[in-house]
């Protein structure tokens, strides 16, 4: 019998494990893959993210930049050297998610992978979790099982809402200066097509982040990927999803909780969702620990300082994007390409500012190119 067993071995899972067997309590984490495995995903990390930790990230850190550039239907480019104090992360999701894993197991945390659930069913105080190779038993339970895993639904919870995205990795030796990270607008509407660099190629993705979708990102990606001259054959493209934050939602039920994109926490703006997924799992392990401990309202605690603490923040990521993707040509000309826009937007995915400390200002800027906005 486990303290905890823990679904899913992404940012969110494997921060949980650490956190709760750095607590002493005994943790099982199940991944349904063999780790080290790939995982669709651009691979931006905040350097926020580190203050949540003891350890340092730098064997799981791929390149570090500083460098952004923005273009417009491959156009109209707007390149800068933001001022951070700490630049942002590029990483490799299979060596960065099997990395935090193996600072959980240091601390006791055991890894069960290659290991798929098939069922789950409570039993008067503990979760049974069903496996091909048998049933796991912990007193408690953390989904963490990505945008399109069972556990939520199987716990009840209403039905997540994953958006398409698609990605690929491009094998290639960079030269000595790191490319900027690239975002680009106006081939996809409601959304843009990302280019993260890492020391020996690029992530490149796609996705709509309001509306309707697209049912195929494969011509996007092809026309993104030849107008650069990159070698699409060293490549492979992936389909993924991604549960963007929708509103203020319960996260807890009988002796469980839902972290990171189970929990549908992904920046509806940016869709950066490595940084609230590792936020869910720090506050989730904290909470059941809490709850062994004998508090008995540390599991409904949790829901509310997810959605105090982050669905806050996300509520001025949501107004934004309305405004963006209603108008991006508009507001990629006008704003977009202003001095002090790229370092304002640098300093929220790096955890230097929040939204709340300039969308407000933002938005009346905004809405004064949209007729009868209001």
């Amino acid at each position: 019998m486990f303290d905890c067993v823990i679904v899913g071995a992404g940012p969110a899972g494997g921060t949980a494990a650490y956190h709760l067997a750095k607590r002493g309590r005994s943790v099982a984490v199940l991944e349904k893959a063999t780790l080290p495995r790939y995982k669709p995903c651009g691979g931006g990390v905040s350097p926020a993210i580190a203050q949540w930790f003891d350890f340092d990230f730098s064997p799981a850190v791929s390149l570090k930049t500083n460098k952004l550039r923005y273009t417009w239907k491959l156009g109209d480019p707007v390149e800068t050297e933001v001022n951070l104090s700490e630049p942002i992360w590029l990483v490799r999701r299979d060596v960065f998610d099997h990395f935090l894993i193996q600072q959980a197991q240091a601390q006791g945390a055991e890894l069960r992978d290659g290991t798929e659930v098939t069922g789950i069913s409570f039993h008067s105080n503990h979760w049974q979790v069903n496996t091909a190779t048998g049933p796991v038993q912990a007193r408690y339970l953390i989904a963490a099982d990505g945008a399109k895993g069972p556990l939520a639904a199987w716990l009840g919870f209403k039905p997540r809402k994953p958006r398409l995205a698609a990605a690929i990795e491009i094998n290639n030796s960079l030269a000595a200066a790191p490319a900027p990270v690239h975002f680009e607008f106006g081939l996809v509407k409601n959304g843009y097509i990302w280019n993260f660099p890492k020391a020996d190629g690029y992530s490149i993705g796609v996705g709509t982040l309001r509306g309707g979708e697209p049912k195929d990102f494969t011509k996007v990606l092809q026309d993104y990927v030849q107008a650069y001259n990159l070698d699409r054959t060293t490549g492979q493209q992936y389909d993924h999803a991604l549960c963007l934050w929708e509103g203020p939602q319960t996260l807890h039920t009988q002796q469980a909780l839902l972290a990171g994109e189970a929990a549908s926490v992904a920046d509806p703006f940016t869709a950066e969702g490595i940084r609230p997924a590792m936020f869910t799992g720090g506050k989730a392990a904290a909470a059941i620990d809490a709850a062994l401990g004998g508090d008995l309202a540390a599991l409904e605690r949790y829901t509310q300082q997810v959605n105090e603490e982050w669905g806050s923040e996300m509520v001025w990521a949501q107004r934004l994007a309305g405004i963006f993707y209603r108008i991006p040509g508009v507001i990629y000309r006008t704003v977009v390409k202003q001095d002090g826009t790229t370092q304002r937007m640098a300093e929220i995915l790096c955890g230097e500012i929040r939204y709340s400390d300039v969308a407000e200002g933002a938005i009346k800027r905004l809405t004064r190119f949209i007729p009868g906005f209001g």
